[in-house]
């Protein structure tokens, strides 16, 4: 007598089967076995991006097989995030922001990942600053004027981000509350229209990467108040913490970082974030991570997670607190 599985079941025991073969080959010491695709939610140009492409041909060189940067842009970078979470192919990896790994699922249930169980953190690249940033003929000479200013303007001023749950965002309304200043939230698709509109007046501060203000700063259009780091940040050495201008208690740091797939065998991310790690460390490497405005970390997938369960409980509170969400 003949027993047929229902085509249903055989369907999906295929699958199962060649789930199970992709990840036993990326087990294999030879891994990888085929061109692997790095993964970035942001478009060409954008500081995930330029990070990847700098990364891709050295990272190739390493493992010996073609990498390729393939952008898959929307939902700040969750739609990527989300396809590297279900990739079952053994060779997809991403280039995420911290946003990506830590808080998306607190601020929008909905996203259809979730960071801390889905993905494997394989190493943190690098990490920066942002610089709270206001129009050169803002009122106070000195940043702790300034600051004094913006406390009695309250919702008189206004503030740009990048748009509603990005650390931007999230890194205003903390120093709202620890600095006892007011301004109204303006979100805008991304920093270079911040830039244009602090420019021309539209709004009266923001926080920005440092190499972002950078060019704005020397050209006597733009001023920086402070830095979100604790102490003074390497890559912007000339510019204040906040807490040196008064405002105590204060830390925000944007990074990016590599990540793969839950599922992927713990023999590759090691072997990923030991490749990964000395490719970024590399003086040349450093560099040009520099030139884009990252302090280099190149840590290992422990690290990494340490700084995702830190990042998502602080920036958790913020969104809680504030009862912030993305719908």
């Amino acid at each position: 007598m003949k027993h047929f599985l229902p085509r249903r079941f055989a369907l999906a025991l295929l699958c199962g089967m060649a789930t199970n073969l992709a990840w036993s080959q990326a087990a294999n010491p030879a891994w990888p076995t085929q061109t692997v695709r790095l993964v970035v939610g942001f478009p060409a140009g954008s500081s995930p991006d330029l990070t990847a492409r700098a990364l891709a041909e050295p990272l190739s060189k390493a493992l010996g097989q073609n990498v390729i940067v393939d952008n898959k842009v929307g939902a700040g970078g969750n739609i990527a995030a989300d396809l590297v979470a279900k990739s079952t192919d053994g060779h997809t990896l991403g280039l995420m922001i911290n946003g990506n790994m830590t808080i998306a699922r607190i601020l929008n249930p909905k996203v259809p990942y979730d960071p801390l169980k889905d993905l494997a953190p394989i190493s943190l690249i690098g990490k920066a600053p942002l610089l709270l940033t206001v129009p050169v003929n803002s009122p106070g000479a000195t940043a702790a004027e300034w600051l004094s200013q913006a406390q009695k303007a309250g919702n008189q001023l206004s503030y740009a981000s990048p748009g509603v749950g990005t650390v931007a965002h999230l890194g205003m309304e903390l120093l709202k509350t620890k600095a006892d200043i007011a301004p109204v939230h303006v979100p805008y698709p991304g920093n270079p229209q911040i830039i244009t509109a602090m420019l021309g007046g539209q709004v009266q501060l923001a926080l920005l990467p440092p190499a972002l203000s950078a060019a704005q700063v020397r050209s006597g259009k733009l001023r920086v108040i402070g830095a979100s780091s604790t102490g003074r940040s390497p890559v912007a050495p000339e510019v204040p913490s906040l807490s040196e201008i008064g405002v105590k208690d204060y830390q925000l740091e944007i990074w990016n970082a590599v990540a793969a797939p839950a599922s992927m065998p713990a023999a590759v991310t090691n072997k990923l974030s030991a490749v990964i790690s000395e490719i970024v460390r590399a003086p040349e490497m450093r560099a040009r991570l520099f030139q884009q405005g990252w302090q280099v970390v190149g840590s290992s997938p422990e690290g990494l997670r340490n700084r995702i369960q830190s990042d998502t409980k602080a920036l958790g509170d913020i969104i809680r607190s504030q009862k912030i969400e993305v719908n």
